[in-house]
């Protein structure tokens, strides 16, 4: 499965702006992706899970339309899941490395002390909030972004 991050735009299938109906309806035609909790999660979002990866995506919904999308990296690491952003593979690049790229290619990254790095330009958040044990470097420290959030423009700001 590969879904590209589009700034401004959404993620795949899911554009912001979006009604829920159509929302529901792409995830569908994208396949492997499952509803999980829907009518228990928080209103206004709908969660879909990749059984065979533990990869999450959630759809996020202000006054029926979609406002944003988080996609949560995926748990078995050889998993055939890729999110891209400008053909970078967000989830398997060491995220110092992503980091350089975007900076390298014109777009600001705005680190802060909570472990969010925001890309403003985009509108895209990066971080590292998982308490899954991913790979980490020699330090101990997460090597890559665990969590990606595409907005609206009101809401990575």
């Amino acid at each position: 499965m590969d879904i590209e991050l589009l700034p401004h735009v959404g993620a795949g299938p899911f554009r912001l702006g979006m009604p829920v109906g159509e929302a529901r309806q792409a995830a569908q035609d994208v396949g492997h992706l499952t509803p999980r909790g829907e009518g228990k999660a928080e209103p206004g979002q709908i969660v879909f899970t990749h059984e065979e990866s533990g990869f999450d995506l959630v759809l996020g919904f202000t006054k029926g339309l979609r406002s944003h999308v988080e996609l949560w990296r995926f748990r078995d690491e050889d998993a055939d899941v890729r999110v891209t952003l400008e053909a970078i593979d967000v989830f398997r690049t060491p995220h110092e490395e992503l980091q350089q790229r975007l900076v390298d290619r014109g777009h600001p990254v705005e680190e802060n002390d909570l472990g969010f790095d925001a890309v403003p330009d985009l509108d895209i958040i990066f971080a590292n909030e998982s308490s899954y044990e991913y790979p980490t470097d020699e330090e101990g420290d997460p090597l890559y972004y665990d969590y990606v959030l595409v907005a609206d423009g009101t809401r990575a700001r």
